[in-house]
């Protein structure tokens, strides 16, 4: 699926991730149902040091989906394991905490701490609400040079949820969703990707035994990769449709058969497009 064009040995080893404390007292995990993880780590006036930092948008959710636990799905090892990657891979500097762990935040849509993000990332998006303070200030900074990827949502039931909700922010009027073709550049920011990856979760995979990736039967068999272009043609938001790309990120470490079958080409497609989106 993927034909490397720079050297990528790095990815290939595992590692065991500590996981990052929690930063805030604060109790913020919406909608968490019977799941309970850790609190978000919300910016200070620390955390922005001029290096990259991985940003998680936060949001409500109103609706559910199966293994979906709403902004924190995956929440938080996809977030460290990612920005290490990174860092590995690339000639990107990752902002670090004094620990030398990455420091990677979560960021609500109205803080003004979203400014600071020129890229910020969304799981099981099927599920969000956007309150109307949210959507005007989503828009804002999306129209203002922000990039926004969403990943992790399966089905037409979550697409129809989230095409509605984004709708709300980019009037499709005025900004269509658009399929992005495999010839697009941002498919070889630095490695040649040729399709879009359908990565299951674990859980998933695990339950089949890796018979299938998708995780909706007949719903869901094609992962797409859409997008919504400003005016000049820059994408504003990057969807990643029927596939779990952060999964590969969070459960690297987990499994050898599921890491060498999703990983590498996980990484290799989001490390493209956080560049691309940190570049244009």
């Amino acid at each position: 699926m993927i034909r490397y064009v720079r050297s990528v040995g790095a990815a290939t080893g595992l590692f065991a991730l500590a996981l990052v404390t929690a930063a805030a007292a604060q109790d913020l995990n919406w909608f968490r149902g019977r799941f309970r993880g850790p609190d978000p780590r919300l910016p200070t006036a620390n955390s922005f040091d001029g290096y990259f930092n991985f940003c998680r948008g936060m949001y409500y959710s109103n609706r559910r989906e199966q293994g979906g636990q709403g902004w924190w799905t995956d929440y938080p090892a996809a977030d460290v394991n990612f920005s290490i990657r990174l860092s590995e891979l690339t000639k990107t500097r990752v902002s670090r905490t004094s620990d030398n762990e990455p420091n990677h935040l979560v960021v609500r849509l109205t803080d003004d701490e979203l400014f600071r993000c020129p890229f910020i990332e969304m799981e099981d998006v099927g599920t969000a609400q956007f309150s109307d303070e949210e959507v005007q200030r989503l828009r804002d900074y999306l129209l203002k040079g922000g990039f926004l990827w969403v990943d992790d949502f399966w089905g037409s039931a979550a697409w129809d949820h989230w095409s509605a909700e984004i709708g709300r922010v980019l009037p499709p009027t005025d900004f269509p969703i658009e399929d992005v073709p495999c010839s697009d550049p941002v498919f070889r920011t630095q490695m040649t990707v040729e399709a879009v990856p359908q990565i299951t979760n674990i859980q998933f995979w695990r339950s089949v035994g890796g018979s299938t990736t998708s995780e909706r039967g007949a719903d869901s068999q094609e992962a797409h990769f859409r997008a919504i272009r400003d005016r000049r043609g820059r994408i504003m938001v990057a969807m990643t449709h029927n596939t779990d790309v952060a999964d590969s990120w969070e459960r690297e470490g987990e499994e050898l058969a599921f890491f060498r079958q999703f990983s590498p080409n996980g990484y290799a497609f989001g490390i493209n497009v956080v560049l691309h989106a940190m570049t244009h």
